[in-house]
């Protein structure tokens, strides 16, 4: 299979994750379920990373991470705020649901794929009586599911809102990287010192072969995380393997150049087929992904040409990952072109 913009999951490991995996493989024994000198290097790297002591764990995909730190958040008769089109919300099977017990989710459904303080408020106070499952938290995607990117502004306003409302807030981070390199932001000023309290740190579509690191800045709701991360079968026992990739990609910043690159392909795209007549652009691109609004004929030459792609109320997503070459976007858009003529 050649490159495609299904999703930057499809793409493989880089070069630099894969060598610390081997390397680990090389040290010999260590000690088993994260208690080895791998996982303890990562944990240390990953507070550097934001600046502070946090609590780090590690779970093998992002659907754990999400809904292991809502539960971790949550009581059953607890809901979570988050987006229409957030992952939590359409994308985990009712996970967030399942680990929590039964807390349910409310939605809002503001332009660009964001939360705002407004809708946030609005959720939270149009009901007060004890038939409504009462509102906890509040989870933001970053970046978002329309490629777009919170500000370090609103995240301060919404985390402000939160402590006013006694709200915990959640980040699923699984494109952090690329809306820290599309802010050119600390990745502390867009988590704790804006209020997130906790967030999933997303490797997998940033070069990893698996595993997202939870990140808890607001400790005291890590407390028996462990527990919840071994009943739900999330507890690797060869935890390096997991963690120690990690090591490959926040050494000299890869994690950064990775979206960096992401980013600037999906600009690439972008730039080149905007103005076609036929493409209408569904939201500005931030990150690495990239909505055309096209025409069924458009699509349906599109895939006869080889090309893979998502299509949703969105529009057909295109979305860039950390590996994909200038010859493949312009060769995208090239066919777009021939398309739209």
């Amino acid at each position: 299979m050649g490159q495609q913009f299904t999703s930057d999951n499809t793409a493989g490991m880089c070069p630099q994750a894969l060598a610390a995996f081997v390397e680990a493989n090389l040290t010999g024994h260590e000690d088993a379920y994260g208690e080895d000198t791998w996982t303890a290097k990562v944990c240390d790297r990953i507070r550097d990373v934001f600046e502070c002591d946090a609590e780090v764990f590690f779970v093998f995909n992002g659907t754990a991470a999400n809904s292991l730190i809502l539960a971790a958040m949550c009581q059953s008769y607890h809901s979570v705020i988050c987006h229409q089109m957030a992952h939590v919300d359409n994308d985990e099977c009712g996970a967030p649901g399942f680990f929590s017990g039964g807390s349910t989710l409310l939605v809002s459904n503001d332009p660009l794929g964001k939360l705002t303080p407004k809708a946030i408020e609005d959720l939270v106070t149009q009901r007060h009586d004890i038939h409504y499952p009462k509102p906890k938290v509040i989870s933001l995607t970053q970046a978002t599911e329309c490629g777009t990117v919170y500000s370090v502004n609103e995240l301060q306003a919404i985390g402000k809102t939160a402590r006013r409302l006694g709200l915990h807030v959640h980040m699923d981070g699984a494109r952090f990287a690329n809306a820290v390199v599309s802010l050119n932001a600390t990745p502390a000023d867009l988590t704790w010192r804006a209020g997130i309290d906790a967030m999933v740190f997303g490797g997998t579509k940033n070069g990893l072969p698996m595993g997202e690191a939870v990140v808890f800045f607001n400790k005291d709701l890590a407390t028996d995380f462990a527990y919840r991360l071994k009943q739900a079968g999330q507890l690797a026992s060869k935890m390096r393997f997991i963690s120690a990739p990690w090591l490959g990609l926040l050494d000299n910043d890869v994690w950064l150049e990775n979206a960096r690159h992401a980013n600037a392909m999906a600009k690439r795209l972008h730039v080149r087929v905007k103005d076609l007549k036929g493409v209408k652009v569904m939201f500005q691109p931030q990150a690495n992904g990239v909505f055309l609004g096209l025409d069924h004929a458009v699509q349906d030459g599109l895939r006869a040409r080889g090309w893979v792609f998502l299509v949703s109320e969105r529009g057909c997503r295109f979305m860039c990952s950390w590996d994909v070459l200038e010859e493949t976007v312009d060769k995208l858009c090239r066919d777009i072109e021939v398309l739209c003529a």
